[in-house]
């Protein structure tokens, strides 16, 4: 008997996301993005003096991102040399936190920054904040990749732009139009589960959010890689992880009905999801960065 299809468990959406790690350009898209641009925007932070402290708050969406935040943390020491760093994470997994603390642990570069955890939702945050009455203003806030899980993106969004000071930056990734994942999620949603519970939105459901806020804010669109040769492999266990990533679901390959995972691959090798470049298959994971203006 075939098991049922269900989603992946918060374990196994780390495995996961590690496969597409490994054979994405995800990471490098952000280094690109963080070496071209990220000073300049961080240059613009008020700064009178040494004695003035750049808080940041930084709302984490996917495993791994710790990595990037530490590296924009370094970017803002190298921009505003000398100023104390007061920084704030919100990450709801406590495995997640713990890895996020160790990291810091090992880092020695790191004396200036001092790091307050809050171990909660972004909706959690805001409540508490709201409760407590105590509305911190934020230099820089970055949301790396997080909204496809925040219920009420439009009111997140307008909350969190509130806590910026006003030489501040809100700094939002998420996926482009131009990406795979915006063809798929438009033209072939019949193809994916209905496990994933994940919100299907790319750069312009954001920028449309911005706009009727009110608030001024810059796109800028970078190109981004993932190898997924393997998914097209029958019984390849990288491209079974590949799958599980693309559709939320525990073994897709094997508890999807054949019909639905043969849609799949089709829709994935359309040629507004991918294009063949030396024999492999690379699907488009281009990123839109959004810098909001306070």
């Amino acid at each position: 008997m075939i098991p049922s299809m269900r989603s992946l468990t918060a374990e196994e959406y780390v495995e996961a996301f590690k496969s597409f790690l490994d054979h994405s350009t995800e990471h490098q898209c952000m280094d690109e993005f963080n070496k071209e641009q990220l000073p300049n925007i961080m240059a613009g932070f008020h700064c009178a003096s040494h004695k003035v402290k750049h808080a940041s708050l930084l709302l984490r969406g996917f495993p791994g991102s710790s990595e990037q935040d530490l590296k924009m943390i370094r970017i803002l020491q190298a921009v505003h040399p000398g100023v104390l760093i007061d920084n704030e994470i919100v990450e709801p997994n406590p495995q997640h936190v713990a890895a996020y603390k160790e990291l810091v642990n090992q880092a020695p570069d790191l004396q200036n920054v001092s790091f307050i955890w809050h171990q909660l939702t972004s909706s959690e945050y805001e409540q508490q904040v709201k409760e407590k009455g105590t509305h911190k203003k934020f230099d820089f806030i970055h949301m790396i990749q997080m909204l496809y899980r925040v219920e009420d993106i439009p009111n997140t969004i307008k909350f969190f732009h509130s806590c910026l000071d006003p030489h501040g930056k809100l700094l939002i990734i998420i996926l482009s139009d131009s990406s795979g994942w915006a063809s798929l999620w438009k033209k072939h949603r019949d193809c994916l589960p209905s496990t994933d519970s994940g919100h299907y939105i790319t750069s312009s459901s954001i920028t449309d959010v911005l706009t009727r806020l009110g608030v001024e804010y810059r796109v800028y669109e970078f190109p981004s890689g993932w190898d997924i040769t393997e998914c097209f492999i029958e019984g390849d266990a990288v491209g079974g992880l590949m799958m599980d990533f693309l559709t939320g679901t525990k073994d897709f390959l094997g508890t999807a009905p054949p019909a639905l995972r043969q849609r799949l691959r089709e829709a994935l090798s359309q040629p507004e999801c991918s294009s063949t470049k030396d024999g492999r298959v690379i699907f488009s994971n281009n990123l839109s960065m959004i810098v909001v203006e306070p």
